[in-house]
């Protein structure tokens, strides 16, 4: 997948931008609060009609402005011309349209445009809670089944309507309601233990690549590892119908306790990854060279498996993550960008010093764009 231009409108710093991008590496360099960032930003709104900074859309739209545009011109192994543009009006949400066309719903466009970002804010993933790393475990996954992604909206809707009837179980049970609950319960052990089973043979198959990925980038012979803990003990030999029946356990046994307290306690929303390095936690017991590391070769494998899977290369996204790494990880992260494994990135930084002792930055395939202000200063044509 190439990214060849780049529209925004009333986007962040950016009142009206338009760049356009090298094959390989772009460089993006300028001072904090210059805008490098709102430029990957929003390659990402295009590539997932969300950002992977801010948690509303509203934060992104420029104060006083009625709404804001982003418009990307895309080539790909599956389609060779593919124009996207993504609008919000606050009030009346987003819309996405391909080729001028709309789409009914914004879900369809995730997997079109595989993209992989990565940024300082990604040592969550190792370090902190549980939901940062399921969050990983979906986008993956979304990306590279669609019916992944609507088994787990149709999930998140029935635990909804579910909770909602538990709440009124609490305050005044009833026959009527046992039995209405009955029907939900069937529903959500139909889609909780799809989204189970299909987590669980997407890790069977990406031990491989986070493997090869930490290979890359450590050349000390750690073992890299993740566990998943879900409703019952997995085998790789694990059937759907085996998640079935020990989904059904596990609400007989908490049922007492969800309506009191009218939420549904067990289920793939509350799943949890664990990454260990030769059996030892990450979160516990890594030091800060490892977690890093292991986000890394995390980016890095889910690259490598949405590129195997869709046939089709990521954009790749890298958000002032440089500056925390030495020197050697650093040259090990931009041999691979610089190499052929890697398709088109897009790196932000605040000076272009570093990078220069180890890229040529003037190469044909790479380009240097200098950001200040919310404007592109440096000329708006791929080198």
């Amino acid at each position: 997948m190439q990214l060849h231009h780049l529209r925004l409108l009333a986007f962040r710093a950016h009142d009206a931008t338009e760049v356009a991008f090298a094959p390989g590496i772009n460089f993006i360099f300028g001072p904090n609060g210059a805008g490098k960032t709102n430029l990957l930003e929003a390659i990402h709104y295009l590539c997932l009609t969300k950002s992977f900074v801010a948690s509303s859309d509203r934060y992104v739209l420029q104060q006083g402005a009625p709404h804001f545009e982003v418009e990307g011109q895309f080539s790909g192994m599956r389609r060779s011309e593919l124009r996207v543009r993504l609008a919000y009006v606050p009030g009346e949400g987003k819309r996405v349209f391909v080729n001028g066309a709309p789409l009914e719903r914004l879900s369809e466009i995730v997997g079109m445009l595989p993209v992989v970002s990565f940024s300082p804010d990604d040592q969550a993933l190792t370090a902190e809670g549980p939901d940062e790393r399921r969050r990983f475990l979906d986008n993956i996954i979304s990306q590279a089944k669609a019916a992944y992604l609507e088994d787990r909206i149709q999930y998140r809707r029935t635990m909804k309507q579910r909770n909602e009837l538990l709440s009124q179980i609490g305050r005044s049970s009833s026959p009527a309601n046992a039995r209405v609950l009955a029907s939900w319960d069937a529903e959500l052990v139909r889609l909780g233990s799809r989204v189970i089973h299909m987590r669980h043979q997407f890790l069977l198959d990406f031990a491989t690549f986070l493997a090869e990925a930490y290979g890359r980038i450590e050349e000390v012979a750690e073992r890299p590892t993740i566990t998943y803990d879900t409703i019952a003990p997995l085998t790789p030999d694990t059937t759907r119908a085996d998640i079935e029946q020990a989904y059904r356990d596990e609400l007989d046994r908490v049922a007492d306790n969800e309506r009191r307290r009218g939420l549904t306690l067990i289920g793939p929303h509350r799943d949890e990854l664990v990454f260990a390095l030769n059996g030892l936690e990450v979160r516990r017991y890594a030091s800060q060279g490892q977690h890093r590391t292991f986000g890394m070769a995390l980016k890095l494998a889910k690259y490598f498996y949405l590129y195997e899977r869709l046939d089709e290369a990521p954009l790749f996204l890298l958000d002032d993550v440089f500056d925390p790494l030495d020197p050697e990880r650093s040259e090990a992260f931009l041999t691979l960008l610089e190499g052929d494994a890697i398709g088109q990135s897009f790196v932000t930084a605040t000076h272009a010093k570093r990078f220069a002792e180890l890229v040529s930055l003037d190469a044909p395939t790479h380009r240097v764009i200098q950001v200040d202000d919310g404007k592109v200063v440096a000329p708006a044509t791929a080198s």
